[in-house]
């Protein structure tokens, strides 16, 4: 039986409590009474979707949010699914059959208490008002002069940011779109991942990596001004508990590496985030299942922290200082194994991995280069500055 639970409360789509990896528990007594004033289940619902965006919540919320859930339990008559045997956080293994890509998922699938969709809702596309910012925003991407200033003899840059996995796919990008003659020919792309150094490497302003970034730049014969557009992977080495652990953590070392980004290349305009790819060969705990599946979650937090409203993750200066770029979904990344994704037959098998079942392989390589390249080449948001003028 799918660990993904359908739960309609009141109108309100409402996750049931989850255990370990995604098993649902029982339903618990609550202290909740009959007398008590009847639950405005909209209002649960706002303070459902600012917790899952990162915000901290009021002790007002918290307490309303509280009595929310607690009459919930209280009504709630869904079967309990038969448990899944887990393995711990250590130990690779993790049977994943059960697991639907995030783009496959409704808003009535949940897992550990997260619906479905890129962007929640059981939606891949983003809310047209977050639609229209980023379209606000890939406007100003354009060739500009090594000072940052707009120029149509300039460069237009590209960068990734993420490990190991990142650069080795992203070089093999690099190469396929250069001679890709729809390329646009003011683009230059610079590969900034380096092994070993995952979000938590990343996420000081002085660490290495970004002085390694800078010289990558400077390599490829552009400056940190004329850098407009970034790929994020999003992972960290070892991660360990549940997803509302491992995953604010990656969360938050992601958003300071984005607020870093801002800060080093002014005129950063647009961060597209990836997940992981499948983690089921595994055979170490540098990053295994399900962490490699929950990570699609923490990038779209992310999103809905921005789109929230969050200042951490503020764009438009009529409403404050700029501290990050405008956050979008880059390709997506994940399908379960061998078993075909529904929207494009994308798997994952055993060859696409070297002997640790981590590090892709030539073919794994090629395979995320692909859905890159079809990616910047198809994605409506992404023709303006990938794709050649005469190629729109």
């Amino acid at each position: 039986m799918h660990r993904f639970c359908h739960l309609m409360v009141f109108g309100l789509l409402w996750p049931m409590s989850t255990g370990a990896k995604g098993q649902v528990e029982t339903p618990r007594t609550t202290a909740v009474e009959e007398g008590d004033a009847p639950i405005d289940f909209e209002r649960a619902r706002g303070i459902l979707q600012k917790r899952r965006a990162g915000i901290q919540l009021t002790a007002d919320e918290q307490a309303y949010f509280d009595r929310a859930e607690a009459a919930r339990r209280r009504g709630q008559s869904a079967a309990r699914p038969a448990p899944q045997a887990s393995r711990t956080p250590q130990q690779p293994g993790f049977d994943t059959r059960d697991l639907r890509p995030l783009t496959e998922m409704a808003a009535e699938d949940l897992y550990q208490g997260e619906d479905g969709g890129l962007y929640g809702g059981g939606k891949n596309d983003p809310p047209d008002t977050h639609r229209e910012a980023a379209m606000s925003a890939l406007a100003q991407v354009q060739p500009r002069d090594p000072a940052g200033n707009p120029d149509p003899d300039g460069r237009v840059v590209l960068l990734s940011i993420s490990m190991s996995n990142a650069t080795q796919e992203f070089s093999t990008f690099k190469r396929l779109a250069d001679r890709d003659p729809e390329k646009n020919p003011r683009l230059t792309i610079v590969d900034g991942a380096q092994g070993g150094q995952a979000m938590a490497e990343w996420s000081s302003p002085t660490a290495r990596p970004w002085e390694q970034a800078a010289r990558r730049l400077e390599a490829a014969g552009v400056t940190p001004a004329q850098v407009q557009v970034a790929w994020v992977k999003l992972a960290n080495k070892l991660p360990q508990g549940e997803l509302h652990e491992h995953g604010r953590k990656l969360q938050s070392d992601t958003l300071r590496v984005l607020q870093i980004a801002k800060q080093r290349f002014p005129n950063l305009q647009v961060a597209y985030l990836s997940s992981r790819t499948y983690g089921g060969y595994a055979t170490n705990a540098l990053n295994p299942e399900p962490y490699a599946f929950e990570s699609a979650f923490v990038a779209r937090w992310l999103i809905q922290q921005q789109i929230a409203g969050d200042a951490a993750l503020r764009f438009d200066p009529a409403h404050g200082d700029i501290k990050a770029p405008v956050l979008l979904w880059g390709p997506y990344l994940w399908a379960n194994g061998d078993t075909p994704r529904s929207t494009d037959g994308l798997v994952w098998n055993r060859s696409d991995f070297v002997a640790d079942g981590v590090h892709p392989s030539p073919s794994g390589r090629e395979k995320v280069a692909k859905l890159l390249l079809n990616f910047f080449k198809q994605d409506s948001l992404a023709l303006g500055w990938f794709v050649a003028p005469e190629n729109p």
